[in-house]
């Protein structure tokens, strides 16, 4: 082949020329037309980077080098994803996810309306506290305090909520950014994101009536269309999103390689089928660098090893809790004996062998709890025993579980979990029964299904409303059957116990546990000797001083605390050494 006789400055401006037009397809819009140079949003979590308005690959490489600690940019609208790649392979990656656009002139509102919640604009301080504990109890990114309701105003992002009907609770949420007013884009584009519903929610589509209202809101805007990007791998979404009219299209995400993002880019992992709880405490320690092993994933069991040191653990249960110490929290009864003669205050105890006894105590206390001595989960609990022909078949059931039974007195009020590490508060939380709304339609039998459903998700199979015998037992008491159809709005207790594992829901109350519960909650764990534990009281309220203790759980579920740091806390206690590496550990 001949060489070329242009001068080598000529032959490198070609280059430089050809590279360009590579570029071109990543750079303009669809139909030409100039967008703002380099544009930028900042939605608090992170930043959005419009791809296409970069003219060569070097800047927005740039723009996501300059991404703040703890944030997430998304260079989004990139069309050629391998060109960008190729110029920093060892700092970004291709998000593996897909892109959905909704053609916002054919969309049809849906008829039905929200039942047991309404969905409103970002109001209030409040609401912005509201939306930042959503997203840490999805393990999202937080905004910096202040960040959303500073924006309320903001004529580039909107903000919704939905809100309880009962409660006025903050129960979901989802953000528009309008790309007219952001980048004047001239096709008259938005985007969704950070749509999140809060994990104790019970209504069913709350996620599917913010996407539908943020729709409508920029379909009266004059919008064309709605974009969103979601994870390949969630099922459930993409088929809310392509039930509502969404379709797939070409457009690429890209972000840059860092600690948050890490799971997103580093592949599959021995973890991966490691549960919430597990998974929670081994990224925890990734993050700060300790090695992990996993040494049995079904079983939630790890070894952490770092600086010389090696520990063990089973979800939140480590070589360092003693096995006396676990031998007391798996009897109940000796849990009992050990924190009364500590001066925790306990309920009331039957004997579950004397007949007189028990209608004596329901003479005094009006109703009583049946428990087995051994058991986990709530497993052959009944709460709210009323008669003796009750208790009779709770005891069946709980011997079922375990030979040896307790019976109590039922103390009314609150279930309230206190998660104890290193004998300090980690967290606090009310636990509460699961519930169901009617809807005028739909049998008791299916909401229970569909809230199981829900639950299930939001904790990785780790919540399911069961449906037997004590579930038939709470919907007979209120007056219905699994069959029967309930009045819209109307708001029906399935189970009485507040156990997770079988449906309960759990509600932060870390900001406002009264001094007194914690204390008792402290002397607890120290009278067991235990260095972390999740102690139960039932409390009048959780800003109230009045309790009583109910049980010591050697193993708490960390992941259902979120957004308090309680993985960080635990590692901590192992490695104390290592907290300079956590984040929330240096705020």
């Amino acid at each position: 082949m001949a060489s070329d006789p242009r001068p080598a400055r000529s032959q490198a401006h070609r280059l430089k020329r050809l590279r360009h037009e590579s570029l071109k397809p990543l750079i303009q819009g669809q139909d030409g037309e100039a967008m703002a140079a380099d544009a930028i949003v900042d939605c608090g979590w992170g930043r959005l980077l419009f791809a296409q308005t970069f003219e060569t690959a070097a800047p927005l490489i740039d723009a996501l080098r300059a991404e703040a600690p703890d944030r997430r940019d998304i260079a989004f609208y990139v069309r050629n994803p391998h060109v960008l790649l190729a110029q920093a392979p060892q700092e970004v990656f291709l998000d593996p996810s897909h892109t959905y656009r909704l053609d916002l002139a054919v969309y049809r509102p849906s008829r039905r309306q929200p039942r047991g919640f309404s969905i409103r604009r970002l109001g209030s301080e409040q609401d912005a506290e509201a939306i930042n504990r959503i997203y840490a109890a999805r393990r999202m990114v937080q905004t910096p305090p202040g960040f959303l309701w500073s924006r309320r105003d903001d004529r580039s992002l909107t903000y919704f909520v939905a809100e309880d009907a009962l409660t006025g609770e903050v129960i979901g949420t989802v953000t528009g950014v309008n790309h007219a007013r952001a980048v004047n884009d001239p096709e008259g584009g938005s985007s969704l994101w950070c749509l999140a519903v809060a994990p104790q929610a019970s209504q069913p589509g709350i996620g599917e009536a913010l996407v539908r209202r943020l729709a409508e809101h920029f379909r009266t805007q004059g919008l064309a269309y709605m974009d969103l990007s979601v994870m390949h791998d969630n099922v459930q979404a993409i088929a809310l999103y392509e039930k509502l009219g969404f379709r797939r299209v070409s457009f690429f995400g890209v972000k840059r390689k860092n600690p948050i993002n890490e799971v997103l880019f580093t592949g599959p992992t021995d973890d991966e089928n490691l549960n919430p709880y597990a998974r929670l405490i081994v990224n925890e320690a990734r993050r700060r660098g300790i090695a992990t092993e996993v040494i049995d994933a079904e079983g939630g069991l790890f070894r952490l090893t770092w600086g010389g040191r090696s520990v063990r653990c089973r979800e939140s249960l480590s070589e360092l809790t003693s096995s006396v110490a676990l031998s007391i929290c798996d009897d109940k009864r000796m849990t009992r004996r050990i924190v009364a003669a500590a001066g925790v205050t306990t309920p009331a105890s039957i004997r579950a062998d004397s007949p007189s006894a028990i209608d004596a105590a329901l003479a005094a206390y009006g109703r009583l709890v049946v428990k087995p001595a051994r058991g986990e989960q709530g497993q052959g609990v009944a709460v709210g025993l009323k008669t003796m022909s009750e208790v009779q078949s709770a005891l069946i059931g709980a011997r079922r579980i375990c030979s040896d039974v307790l019976i109590e007195e039922q103390v009314q009020g609150e279930d309230l979990r206190l998660v104890i590490i290193d004998f300090q508060l980690a967290a606090a939380a009310v636990r509460r029964p699961p519930r169901v709304i009617g809807d005028g339609q739909t049998s008791i039998r299916r909401l229970i299904e569909l809230q199981s459903r829900r639950r299930s998700a939001a904790t990785g199979g780790e919540s399911r409303i069961p449906i037997d015998a004590e579930t038939e037992r709470t919907l007979a008491e209120a007056g219905f059957a699994l069959d029967d159809v309930a009045p819209d709005g109307v708001e029906v207790m399935v189970r009485k116990a507040a156990n997770l594992h079988l449906g309960g829901t759990i509600h932060d109350v870390t900001d406002i546990v009264h001094p007194v519960l914690v204390d008792a909650a402290i002397a607890a764990a120290r009278a067991i000797d235990i260095p972390v534990t999740g102690i139960d009281l039932m409390v009048k309220a959780p800003d109230q001083p009045d309790y009583a203790f109910i049980e010591a759980n050697e193993r708490p579920g960390l992941a259902n605390h979120e957004p308090q740091p309680t993985a960080e806390r635990f590692i901590d206690l192992l490695f104390p050494a290592s907290a300079s590496g956590s984040p929330r550990s240096n705020a």
